[in-house]
């Protein structure tokens, strides 16, 4: 019952969000409905409910991704009430609709036991993300929001004939045709090779594009550069976990079919490639939301090289989907606060925001060193878990060529932010907006920083589990 709770919960805020009349209230329905489901999602996680034979249901995986996008909606949910304070006189019904209903799709996609019913969820985070994407209605944000449809639809139909195909294995192999989890895990054996491994690489390809592996994240850097600071979050941290999952799923049967080698070759050279992109573009990136964008391609680079090396780097890579997650938070809110002040996002124009927005800016250098893996910032640690990892495997020119695009990506990076936030002001930005920094629009990124310092330098047991049971169940066949 609690999981259905947390499913309906979003979607029956989005039905009042819809009929309530005032603009000023329905923004309060945001961090209301947040604080439920996270409380919802945290009584889910310490009680796990059996999933075997059932479209919905919540397994270590699952139960993982969805405390990940909880957390970080939640964290969001109070920011939002400060965004909307600044666009008062802004209509904000379809944005609000979209922004509640979000968690629910995100919801259904974790606890999907189903493929077909994962395919779904994953399609319907496509739809509501676009009109948040829009909200700022000007030609550069209704062209980001056409490529981002453009390229998750293709991306995602791409998924769904790979959803037929490792379907139609099971078929051809002389088993039946069952999209459900649990049955296609234990009969996975059996299924046609040739038919599985086309199905994995459409089903790689398609839900890739979704999290924005290279060369697949054409979409990443307009949709994530037009989209407010807060929407920016939700994508980066949230639904590329979401997508990650989907991924994961179809480890967990090519796996258990004996296909480790493919699996391992295709997301070592994906997350190779993002990680090499990622370097190139990152390199005098001038725009802070672009930035943000290609380093959310490192990320997700990072988390299939943890998975395909396997072992303690698969945990490793469990960590970082947390991390990233947090710090993307940091990063976007933060980054959103200077664009608004400023009316600009390109480096030029936004120098020395120390000065006139002193919580925002540090908060935002502060980010920019825990995404980068600075100690004692937790993604330091997720990285190196990964690193030892490689080393364990004897994967040694992997591990020169990781860290050496990461020094890269990090200078790249820093060439950007510290005049961001440390360069000469321009006192001609005095007049450029009357924004000013209130609580609500610093308080989430300062929780969500402090969380991702305590986890650098301390991790609680529960969340080292949650860690070890997901990545067992990702390398482990049943």
């Amino acid at each position: 019952m609690l999981l259905y709770a947390a499913i309906f919960l979003p979607f029956a805020a989005a039905l009042i969000a819809v009929l309530l009349p005032s603009d000023r209230l329905r923004p309060w329905l945001i961090p209301v409905t947040a604080l439920i489901h996270f409380s919802l999602v945290l009584q889910l996680t310490a009680t796990p409910t059996a999933s075997a034979g059932s479209l919905i249901g919540l397994d270590a995986l699952g139960r993982f991704i969805l405390f990940v996008v909880s957390l970080l909606y939640a964290a969001c949910s109070f920011y939002a009430l400060g965004y909307f304070r600044c666009h008062a006189d802004w209509e904000n019904r379809i944005f609000i609709t979209a922004l509640l209903t979000f968690p629910g799709a995100m919801t259904i996609a974790a606890a999907a036991q189903h493929l077909g019913l994962l395919w779904v969820a994953v399609e319907a985070t496509t739809l509501l993300s676009a009109p948040m994407i829009y909200y700022n209605r000007n030609r550069f944000s209704i062209e980001a929001t056409w490529k981002y449809l453009l390229l998750c639809s293709v991306g995602i139909a791409l998924a769904m004939l790979g959803i037929l195909f490792v379907g139609y294995a099971g078929l051809h192999g002389g088993g039946e045709q069952e999209l459900l989890l649990d049955r296609m895990l234990a009969s996975a054996p059996l299924y046609s090779k040739p038919w599985l491994r086309a199905g994995f690489v459409f089903l790689l390809v398609g839900f890739g594009t979704k999290m924005g592996l290279a060369p697949l994240h054409t979409w990443k850097p307009d949709a994530y550069g037009e989209a407010p600071g807060l929407v920016g979050g939700l994508l980066a941290g949230g639904l590329t976990s979401v997508a990650f999952l989907a991924i994961l799923r179809s480890v967990q049967i090519m796996i258990a079919a004996g296909e480790q080698a493919l699996v391992r070759q295709m997301l070592l050279a994906l997350g190779v490639l993002s990680l090499v992109f990622a370097a190139i573009f990152v390199i005098r990136q001038r725009d802070i939301k672009r930035m943000l964008a290609y380093s959310s391609v490192e990320h997700m680079g990072i988390l299939v090289i943890g998975v395909a090396v396997g072992g303690v780097a698969t945990y490793g890579a469990m960590f970082h989907v947390l991390n990233n997650a947090l710090t993307k938070g940091v990063l976007f809110m933060t980054a959103g606060n200077i664009h608004r002040y400023y009316g600009s996002k390109r480096m030029c124009e936004t120098q020395g925001a120390l000065t006139v927005l002193p919580y925002s800016a540090s908060l935002f250098l502060a980010g920019f060193l825990a995404i980068t893996g600075s100690p004692p910032f937790a993604p330091f640690m997720s990285e190196f878990t990964i690193l030892r990892g490689m080393f364990a495997g004897g994967h040694l020119a992997l591990s020169a060529v990781f860290i050496g695009l990461l020094v890269v990506i990090f200078i790249g990076m820093g060439g950007t932010v510290l005049p961001v936030a440390m360069g000469p002001h321009m006192e001609e930005a005095e007049e450029a907006t009357d924004y000013r920094e209130t609580p609500l629009t610093v308080a989430s990124p300062l929780l969500l920083l402090a969380a991702v310092l305590c986890l650098g330098i301390y991790l609680p047991e529960p969340l080292r589990l949650m860690f070890t049971e997901a990545a067992k169940l990702v390398e482990v066949a049943p």
